[in-house]
Parts: C-alpha cells; sequence; structure tokens
C-alpha cells in the first residue's frame, strides 16, 4: 500500500550532495531548499489552522536532516490539533524579535568579517535613517512587502545608489531571520522591488555628484579663476547646505557673529519657517574673505556686474560651464544628504533639519527649544571638514552686524 505522505525521501549524504536550486521534498511537508547562491536551508509546508505557511527551521548547515525531521514531525502535530506551531515558537523563545533587533544582530555578525570600523558604522547608519525609523519597532516575523515598500519607495527614484545598498541590507536580514527560524514565507524585499518602477538614466535637473567628489570639487572652485564673489558663494552654498536663493539674497544684518549662526527670515524661506544655520569654522573664513570684497553693499555675495543679487543661473553657468563640473548648484544638498546618511551616526531629522526641509510638529518643537541646534552645529563643522580636507582656523569678522 503506498503512503499518503511518504517520508524519509532524502538522506544525509543527498543533503550534502544535492546542488540543483529548487525545493527537495523529504515527506511530511519538510523540504530541503537550496537558492542559486548554493545556500541550503530547511522549509516545512503546513496547513495551520486552515491557511498554508511556510516555516524556517534553519540552515541545512547548523541544522541536521534528523533534527528537521524532528522538529517537523512536532510542528506537525501541532498544526493537527489545531495549533500553531509557530506562535509555539515564539513563545518558547519568549520574546517576539524586532525588526531592530535583528539588524543589530546582523551587524554584530558581519562586523568582524568588514574590512574597516568606518563600514560597519556606515552599515549601521544607513539602516538607522533609512529602514529602522519606519519599521525597526515591528516583529521581523510580520514583515511584509508593503513594509519593505514603505522603505524603499521613499529613495528608490531620488537616491538610486542609496537604495541599492539599502536593499541589499534588508536582504541579509530577512536571509539570517529565516535561517535562524525568525520569518517564513517569501522574500519580502523581493516582492516589493518587483513593484517599484524602474529607474531610468534620465537628466536631471537637480543632478548631484557623488559626495566622495565634493571636497576636489570644492578645491577646484577653490583654485578656479571665478569672479571671487561667485566663487565665495558656491563654496558657502557647499558648507551650508543651503538653497541657491537662499545665499544668493543673504545679507549681512542676518549673519550673527557672537552666536555663529546665519538667521534666514521666514520670508526667505521656501517652508515659510525661518531657518537659524550654524556656521563652521570654514564658513566663517569665507565670510570674512567676502567682507573684504565689500565696500557698503549689504549683500554678502553682490554680483560683479550690477552689484544686485547674483542671478538664478549664476552659479549653475559658474559650475557647469566655466568648471565643467557635471552636476548641479541645487545637487549639492543631495551630496550633503547621502554623506550624512552613508559616513554619519546622524539621525535622520538632525540632517533634515538641516536641509530645511519640513518635519514633524514634534521634532520641529525639539529644534524651537534649541535640542537640534547644536547636533545640527556638530554636523555642519563635520561636513565642513570633509569638504575642505583640512583643520581650519577660526577667523573673525571685521564688519559689525547689525540686528
Amino acid at each position: 500500500m503506498t503512503q499518503k505522505h511518504p517520508s524519509n525521501k532524502l538522506t544525509a549524504l543527498s543533503v550534502r550532495k544535492l546542488n540543483k536550486t529548487g525545493w527537495h521534498a523529504d515527506g511530511n511537508g519538510l523540504y530541503l531548499v537550496i537558492e542559486s547562491s548554493g545556500a541550503k536551508r530547511w522549509m516545512q509546508r503546513l496547513v495551520v489552522q486552515g491557511r498554508r505557511r511556510d516555516i524556517g527551521l534553519g540552515s541545512a548547515n547548523i541544522v541536521s536532516l534528523d533534527d528537521a525531521r524532528e522538529t517537523a514531525l512536532r510542528f506537525r502535530r501541532i498544526a493537527r490539533s489545531g495549533g500553531d506551531p509557530i506562535a509555539e515558537r515564539r513563545k518558547a523563545i519568549g520574546s517576539t524579535l524586532t525588526f531592530k533587533e535583528a539588524t543589530l544582530k546582523v551587524h554584530t555578525l558581519n562586523t568582524p568579517t568588514w574590512n574597516n570600523e568606518k563600514h560597519a558604522n556606515q552599515w549601521l547608519s544607513s539602516m538607522e535613517n533609512h529602514a529602522l525609523t519606519y519599521i525597526g519597532h515591528l516583529p521581523i516575523s510580520n514583515i511584509t512587502p508593503s513594509d519593505m515598500m514603505t522603505v524603499l519607495s521613499k529613495i528608490w527614484v531620488d537616491k538610486p545608489d542609496t537604495a541599492k545598498k539599502i536593499r541589499q541590507r534588508l536582504r541579509a536580514v530577512i536571509k539570517w531571520a529565516r535561517a535562524q527560524g525568525h520569518f517564513t514565507g517569501d522574500d519580502p524585499v523581493e516582492i516589493a522591488e518587483a513593484a517599484l518602477p524602474k529607474v531610468k538614466n534620465k537628466a536631471n535637473h537637480f543632478k548631484s555628484a557623488p559626495f566622495a567628489n565634493i571636497p576636489a570639487i570644492f578645491r577646484q572652485v577653490e583654485q578656479s579663476s571665478l569672479f571671487p564673489s561667485t566663487k565665495l558663494a558656491v563654496q558657502f552654498l557647499i558648507v551650508t547646505a543651503c538653497r541657491t536663493t537662499e545665499v544668493r539674497e543673504a545679507t549681512w544684518k542676518e549673519i550673527d557673529l557672537e552666536q555663529k549662526l546665519w538667521c534666514i527670515p521666514a520670508e526667505r524661506m521656501k517652508t515659510g519657517s525661518p531657518h537659524n544655520v550654524p556656521l563652521s569654522i570654514k564658513a566663517l573664513d569665507i565670510l570674512k574673505k567676502a567682507e573684504e570684497l565689500q565696500t557698503d553693499n549689504d549683500l554678502i555675495f553682490p554680483s560683479p556686474v550690477n552689484n544686485a543679487a547674483l542671478s538664478s543661473n549664476a552659479l549653475l553657468h559658474a559650475l557647469q560651464k566655466r568648471l565643467k563640473i557635471d552636476a548641479t548648484i541645487h545637487g549639492m544638498r543631495s551630496s550633503f544628504k547621502d554623506w550624512t546618511s552613508e559616513t554619519t551616526n546622524y539621525s535622520n531629522e538632525v540632517s533634515e533639519m538641516a536641509l530645511a526641509h519640513i518635519v514633524s510638529n514634534k521634532v520641529e518643537g525639539a529644534y524651537r527649544r534649541g535640542d537640534l541646534l547644536e547636533k545640527r552645529r556638530s554636523l555642519m563643522q563635520d561636513w565642513s571638514n570633509f569638504v575642505s580636507s583640512s583643520e581650519e582656523k577660526t577667523v573673525q569678522l571685521l564688519r559689525k552686524t547689525t540686528s
């Protein structure tokens, strides 16, 4: 008589020798799954409370065939009695692992294999900024393609290079969780990616330069033959990460030397709210040089043609036509954001506030109380140090500003 559910079709030898990608049945719902990468893991396919479930039983390199069979038999009995083997396993573990906790475990596991501490820090900070902020609190067993869409859709089109790195890191966390039995089912990252639009290489009005190129661009501007006020305006824009209009129309009365702040009034801000920009040592040095060019003009960077504000195309023309740099002025802000996300531990809220982007009321309230100002001051000094690639000496402006 033929068994309805044949079992023990695999052997320890066949488990070692099998290399064909796919699901290889052992019986009673137990499968050896071989990935295209060659990785092998155990999966059990069961009907649990009327719903088909795929349950991960661990890596075949760690869990033996006999152990996988024993666990599969136990789970089958629980399911047949109307129970939920996944819930039973979570109860046995004692707690529900969150996506953040899983990410930290993957980070700890891989840190010794990475080339240097800097890469390890970048890996974790990018996950904190782009993923954990949104889904870190969720149980990893409940992560869905929709959750992955939430993360990836925010950066998929505007920051494709960053999105690619985050996608790889999300997959690493899911693979670890699946191997450890914390996650079952299909890869939610792969499903989410299939639903996202194809990103074409098209001209971008705000094309940015890779942040690693910014120090070289900054030096090229500094050593160029551009008009002095234009040159200083471009440099000031880079070190402050402000918008073009904010820099072109900046006035001396907006500069607070005592507090080392550039206080931009609400009427000049895109958001309609006043914005205080912490001035780094390099920014102060640029202002000192700009002051030495001035007579009685209240504009910090007046046009060399008519002493009015620089035109909207003047800085872009200087960068792309005169210096042949393949990036836009506004794109420098994107370079700053990428540098912050990829190489520092500053929170997303701090970098968003530095860019004067609209943030939540809670963060806005903290900013108004001054809670984020010192963090932003530190961030802008670190960015300035990176951009100028040298230690700068504190400078003092000769001009006395008025409130």
